[in-house]
């Protein structure tokens, strides 16, 4: 009998053991790890070989795990879990050190979780620290170095920081929504300081459109909830505008709105080298509209 010491339980034995527990199909398992149905079998009978378990209990039409089968892949997961961040680990960057990183909150969503989540494992003794509220916050908090890096948006041409993009701003609103032009334009916004704040107001103030604020509000989410219940309009990049909501600039008396930049401003005082990683990656994100 095998003792305790002798027992090893082979990754690829593992891997292929979950995919068949996953799936409760050996032909799955097999279409799935690129190898024939044979050698999943072989493969399995070799896993419980190692165990001294039966793992797998099968017919001519069923197959289900045994009880020492649920436990084997439970440890299998955990094994598995651990070899992994073990490889990234020792594959990924040298670099060490913290990353104080600051996002506002309509660009936190979309693409850039994925960035971070591949940063994470491109350089895991980087110890990333995540912030996402308005622009204008983050803007303070990285002058008073509290911050590293932050991807806000700001006035285009403002030449603060490096353009990840330049957009326009655009009037947003549920498709079919009217308003009257001898009312105030309901206007759903962010609290003040904010730069689409100021851009709609301003537009407003402008071509002598009286305004009222329906709902203020710090999170993206909000505003966005806000416009769906029919609220009122809302500014956003265009690029941003979400697939159940309507680009009503020049669909309307609404007017004109300037550009605005996506930009990444980082602390001079701040280790330099994590910053220029994170800022590559963040270059190279093409944007696409919230909620999808």
């Amino acid at each position: 009998m095998m003792s305790a010491v002798d027992r090893h339980f082979d990754p690829v034995l593992l891997r292929t053991f979950l995919a068949v527990a996953n799936g409760l199909s050996f032909t799955r398992a097999a279409a799935e790890l690129g190898v024939s149905q044979p050698a999943v079998s072989q493969q399995i009978r070799r896993l419980e070989q190692a165990a001294g378990r039966q793992l797998i209990s099968r017919d001519t039409r069923t197959l289900r795990l045994t009880d020492n089968g649920e436990a084997m892949a439970g440890f299998a997961r955990s094994i598995l879990s651990a070899q992994d961040e073990a490889v990234s680990y020792f594959t990924g960057s040298a670099m060490v050190g913290r990353l104080r990183f600051g996002a506002a909150d309509e660009l936190a969503l979309g693409e850039l979780p994925t960035i971070l989540r591949n940063f994470r494992q491109l350089y895991p003794r980087i110890n990333l620290e995540l912030t996402v509220t308005q622009s204008g916050s983050l803007l303070r908090r990285l002058q008073g170095n509290h911050l590293d890096l932050i991807f806000i948006n700001q006035e285009a041409d403002t030449d603060l920081g490096r353009m990840v993009r330049r957009d326009r701003l655009v009037w947003v609103g549920l498709e079919g929504f009217e308003m009257d032009p001898a009312q105030p334009v309901p206007l759903v916004t962010y609290h003040a300081p904010s730069f689409g704040r100021a851009a709609a107001i301003g537009a407003l103030d402008g071509a002598g459109r009286s305004w009222r604020i329906t709902c203020n509000t710090r999170q993206v989410n909000g505003i966005l909830a806000a416009v769906r219940a029919g609220l009122g309009v809302c500014v956003l990049a265009q690029s941003r505008v979400p697939p159940d909501l309507r680009n009503l600039s020049g669909r309307t008396d609404l007017p004109a709105l300037p550009d605005v930049e996506m930009a990444l401003v980082a602390n001079p005082a701040s280790a330099s080298e994590p910053v220029e990683a994170l800022s590559k990656a963040i270059l190279s994100l093409p944007l696409s509209p919230l909620g999808r």
